[in-house]
């Protein structure tokens, strides 16, 4: 029996994550064309087709979807495994606090990745959709990781990514021409509500707060019911969702930026390290994390 190579199962679940030979190579950090004949490779171990290659990307077929979970499984294990050896050392409490839309859709491979290499480590995420919040109880000494968005103009913290703020609406409701606009955002405190409101404000467009919420899955379930037209960046538009380009007023472009404490052990260096490296973001600026007890975060 042959063994299947664990760098062929790891490229095999990236490229069955994403379903773009071209997505999982940059995240990879590897050629279009090598993750081409890393897959061949396996399907040649396996004896069996894993992918359908067409026009628009690739599908898994249902022997690839049976490999998908295996192997998932796999992978689990073996950083398990691997983490529990060469990071036996580094334990502590990490307190990271961060958005719901990162918690929940970027950030979840990369603290999957940190709980399987740093088993000793004690991961505390706490979500808050206030950045400001956030980062006044990373200035208290409460949590010791903090990755939010800012307006991009903002000082301080290590700037990851850059974006910008746009109204979305349900393909099947017409909700941006209903007047006053209605809309669906977190509660008080969240940027992307002030900037929202402000805008709206500073053109004279009437618009209602007609939905709250604390989470971002809240937020887009009263979008898709043609409740409110939302507020998201740009990048985390979901497929069913149609961005509303003419007839309100534009919003602001956003940097995604980490922020550390002063003083933090070694496993939340890791995590920060982990955030930082990640293909998942790119960096558009060289700063450097800054001394929160003394650098202004407005």
């Amino acid at each position: 029996m042959r063994d299947l190579p664990i760098t062929l199962l790891r490229t095999f679940v990236m490229v069955a994550e994403t379903l773009n030979l071209t997505v999982a190579a940059g995240r990879l950090h590897r050629a279009p064309s090598t993750i081409s004949m890393q897959l061949s490779r396996l399907e040649e171990l396996v004896t069996t087709t894993l992918l359908e290659r067409g026009q628009y990307g690739v599908r898994l077929t249902p022997a690839g979807e049976q490999l998908r979970s295996h192997a998932q499984q796999l992978l689990n294990l073996h950083d398990r495994i691997l983490g529990s050896f060469q990071n036996a050392d580094i334990d502590g409490k990490v307190r990271f606090g961060t958005h719901d839309q990162y918690a929940t859709r970027s950030l979840t491979p990369l603290l999957e990745a940190f709980v399987l290499n740093y088993p000793e480590a004690r991961l505390e995420v706490f979500c808050d959709h206030r950045p400001h919040h956030l980062l006044s109880l990373l200035r208290e000494g409460k949590l010791d990781l903090a990755l939010v968005e800012m307006p991009v103009l903002s000082d301080g913290g290590l700037r990851l990514d850059r974006d910008e703020l746009v109204w979305v609406r349900s393909h099947t409701h017409m909700t941006h021409l209903r007047d006053p606009l209605p809309l669906a955002v977190f509660v008080d405190g969240c940027y992307h509500r002030d900037s929202a409101c402000q805008a709206l404000e500073k053109m004279g467009l009437p618009y209602r707060i007609a939905f709250t919420s604390q989470s971002r899955a809240g937020v887009l379930a009263a979008v898709r019911a043609g409740i409110g037209v939302g507020v998201i960046p740009r990048k985390t538009v979901e497929p069913d969702m149609v961005v509303v380009e003419q007839g309100l007023p534009p919003l602001p472009k956003t940097n995604t930026s980490l922020f550390i404490a002063d003083q933090v052990n070694e496993a939340t260096t890791r995590l920060a390290q982990t955030i930082e490296q990640s293909p998942q973001f790119t960096h558009t600026t060289t700063e450097h994390l800054v001394d929160m007890a003394t650098e202004p975060c407005e």
